[in-house]
């Protein structure tokens, strides 16, 4: 029997060329990253299929085109959840600098 090992990669978008894989890891790496992004409040993505591709690519390496439609979904879901953040403080009357 195959246990499935936890697997993390985080990367970055600057808006030049295409994102870059920043970080990666697999078990306690992997458990470890995930718990520093939630405690950043850094919003995560479950995709089996996307990490998989992310493991192949070495770090500080742009993402293979392949796979850009697949992390620009990503990018806009986190934009979205940025924008939605920046909304909600600013209606409450708080500001964030």
């Amino acid at each position: 029997m195959k246990v499935k090992q936890d697997k993390a990669a985080a990367i970055v978008y600057d808006q030049t060329g295409a994102p870059r894989i920043v970080a990666k890891g697999v078990g306690e790496v992997a458990r470890k990253m995930i718990e520093a992004a939630e405690a950043e409040g850094i919003p995560l993505q479950k995709n089996e299929v996307l990490i998989e591709a992310l493991m192949q690519v070495e770090l500080t390496k742009e993402i293979p085109p392949q796979i850009y439609r697949a992390v620009a979904e990503i990018l806009a879901f986190i934009y979205k959840l940025d924008k939605k953040k920046l909304q909600a403080n600013s209606s409450s009357g708080h500001h964030t600098s």
